[in-house]
């Protein structure tokens, strides 16, 4: 296959992918203009992606904040049955994904295993929605005539930055906890992931997620982490991967408009964790009298 998509089987042109991003529901390129180029390990050409720029990431924050209401309210129940039906999307389209992840470098057992894997993580927070409430709100024990219950509420809006080690398991794991606990979520994918994550993009627009409440980007970490955590309509920032550079100015640029922070483990041990529900969900405690 030649870089300008000539097959040299049979010398018709081959339909490439576009790779864009999904903002509000919608697959759009960046206003930029701009795309990069995807290569294998190898060197093989595998296409371009679009790069986000600043201007696409305020975009998503303007579609998440959006959703975000809306999607706070919708039932447990329901939100679980919209994961299940994201994992059983995936599923149906798992062969396409293998070939996808091995394009970009894995072997057909590893792609095979992170897609198993991504689909039962899917479920696993599925299964969450609707208990995570009970573990983590309490009724509280008071000294007056009062009923003091602690409830969880989802913080809003959160940014996520994907690592690359894992190209679609690293995205999943990042967005199912933060979906699952009511908030709405940008995603920014890069280097050869981007490939994963925009491709993950076609099973979310068709699994019944409502617009806007899952944004994924793809682009330079370089370019975008700085935006992410110094936006002021954005309520907390979830990061994989980077380095202690990054970490330190992530920490201070959010600190500065009280946004929290959270830094990721990659594992396969820790991605089915409630715990990481509660990073980005509050806890409310309200009082009522008793009689009352």
């Amino acid at each position: 296959m030649s870089r300008n998509g000539t097959s040299a089987n049979n010398g018709r042109l081959d339909v490439r992918k576009t790779y864009k991003m999904l903002i509000g529901g919608a697959f759009v390129r960046s206003e930029s203009g701009r795309a990069l180029d995807v290569e294998a390990p190898g060197g093989k050409w595998l296409g371009h992606v679009c790069r986000a720029s600043r201007k696409d990431f305020r975009n998503s924050v303007v579609a998440a904040r959006k959703a975000a209401e809306g999607w706070a309210g919708t039932s447990a129940y329901s939100k679980g049955q919209i994961l299940y039906r994201a994992a059983e999307m995936l599923e149906g389209r798992a062969s396409g994904f293998r070939e996808v992840l091995q394009s970009i470098g894995l072997s057909s057992a590893a792609a095979k295993a992170e897609i198993s894997a991504a689909i039962d993580l899917l479920v696993y927070y599925a299964g969450w929605s609707d208990k995570y409430l009970q573990i983590f709100g309490s009724v509280n024990p008071v000294s007056s005539p009062h009923f003091n219950f602690s409830i969880t509420e989802p913080m809003g809006v959160v940014a996520y930055v994907a690592g690359e080690k894992r190209p679609l398991l690293d995205l999943v794991s990042g967005i199912a906890p933060i979906v699952v606990g009511g908030n709405a979520v940008i995603a920014l994918s890069t280097g050869r992931s981007a490939v994963a994550a925009m491709e993950l993009g076609e099973v979310l627009a068709t699994s019944d997620i409502p617009h806007g409440v899952i944004n994924l980007l793809c682009g330079l970490r370089e370019e975008l982490v700085g935006q992410m955590s110094s936006h002021m309509d954005v309520n907390a920032l979830v990061v994989q991967g980077g380095d202690e550079k990054e970490h330190t100015a992530i920490r201070e640029a959010c600190a500065l408009n009280l946004k929290r922070f959270f830094l990721r483990d990659q594992g396969v041990k820790s991605d089915e964790d409630p715990y990481r529900i509660l990073d980005t969900v509050e806890i409310k405690t309200t009082w009522h009298p008793v009689g009352g």
